[in-house]
């Protein structure tokens, strides 16, 4: 199953219904209702061809397949441990990435290490590909680090909480690679949310006039915050990049081959000379945006079941046994490593430091602010008005 990219610089008309004046344009649909996109993998685990992507995937081993599938299985371990972890009180705040775990892990692994990675705040996943310790990750979201890797030790970015911000930063560090003759790749990770952003619209006409070797992925899992994706856009997201003159297209998101070709074929171009690309993983978020947010204040139970049914990782799993790649004996060796990780990072987080609460008060201003120093003198007097109540047994 297949979607036509839209054509670098030839004006197509849209892969649905005929825009007209007062008309909303809508994404082709299959015979289900389901939009059409690129997909080597089937709900039921059943691999389906495609002439176009199947090359990226070809020579794939069982024992890749099965190193995917630890991926993503690890990935969502340690992020149900950092979602347990907040509600226990250990985190300020977390972005889960339940569902979106094959988008990550597909695009994740076609990268070269020489390639740069700029993320925003929920790519755990790809974190993991670039072999970033989720101890780190929980630091951040803890408040007792800036990240806690070194950004060039991994080729990945630190986390950019600004949403749609790292699209420029990702555009002008592919700019600056191209001109230094490099033969890498740059990706920039953003949601559907985020490409409402001026930041974004600017980072595509940048990076398409000056053809820099970046690739723009995009999740669109289908809810910014509580805002759906038919308030962000009239077309599918992938059909915008035919506006600035380069190719866009749209992968199945819960497909874990279907990603990791269609990734490597962009980051094939952009190494090539040929620009940039945009990529719209059509997935969906299975949690909260955040877990200060209850997403059953907006959305029902019924669509949420409808994606479980497509869950990445058990159509991989359904797959691996179809084709004899993998016995229980690997199932139950990954489940106690995917413990073990998750008492791992629970141990970490609680050795770790609280946060000082004072620090959101420095580097405010470089010679400082009378004001700044108001709110301080205030905010110390509010946190010794619970020792206070302590000593006196309140």
């Amino acid at each position: 199953m297949t979607v036509e990219s839209t054509a670098a610089r030839k004006p197509r008309s849209s892969a649905g219904s005929k825009s007209t004046a007062g008309k909303r344009t809508t994404t082709r649909k299959t015979p289900s209702g389901e939009p059409q996109l690129v997909q080597l993998l089937t709900p039921e685990g059943k691999r389906v061809k495609n002439a176009e992507y199947d090359k990226y995937v070809t020579g794939i081993t069982p024992e890749e397949l099965r190193a995917l599938y630890r991926d993503m299985v690890l990935t969502r371990r340690f992020d149900a441990e950092a979602t347990a972890l907040q509600r226990q009180g250990e985190l300020g705040l977390w972005a889960s990435l339940l569902g979106q775990e094959a988008a990550q892990i597909g695009s994740g692994r076609a990268l070269r290490d020489d390639d740069y990675v700029f993320p925003t705040y929920r790519e755990h996943g790809v974190a993991w590909c670039r072999g970033v310790d989720p101890a780190n990750l929980l630091g951040m979201f803890r408040g007792v680090n800036n990240g806690g890797w070194d950004p060039n030790g991994n080729n990945f970015h630190l986390y950019t909480i600004v949403i749609g911000s790292q699209t420029l930063h990702a555009t002008g560090y592919a700019m600056g690679i191209a001109k230094d003759g490099a033969d890498s790749a740059v990706i920039a990770y953003f949601g559907d949310g985020a490409s409402s952003q001026g930041d974004v619209a600017e980072s595509f006409t940048f990076s398409a006039v000056y053809n820099a070797p970046v690739v723009f992925f995009c999740q669109n899992n289908q809810w910014a915050i509580s805002e759906p994706t038919e308030k962000q856009t009239r077309v599918p997201l992938y059909q915008r990049a035919q506006g600035y003159g380069f190719p866009g297209v749209r992968v199945d998101g819960n497909d874990v081959l279907a990603c990791l070709a269609v990734t490597k074929w962009a980051l094939e171009r952009a190494r090539g000379g040929e620009g940039p690309t945009l990529v719209e993983a059509f997935t969906y978020r299975m949690g909260a945006h955040t877990t200060s947010d209850d997403p059953t204040r907006y959305r029902g139970d019924e669509e949420r079941l409808a994606w479980e049914a497509k869950d990445p990782i058990l159509r991989l799993r359904r797959y691996l046994e179809a084709a004899h790649h993998a016995d229980e004996g690997f199932f139950a060796e990954l489940e106690a490593e995917s413990e073990a990780l998750g008492r791992r990072v629970r141990e970490a987080v609680r050795a770790m430091p609280d946060p000082d609460h004072f620090a959101i008060f420095e580097n405010v201003y470089a010679d400082g602010h009378a004001l700044v120093d108001e709110e301080r003198a205030q905010f110390a007097a509010y946190q010794a008005s619970f020792a206070d109540a302590e000593g006196q047994g309140v």
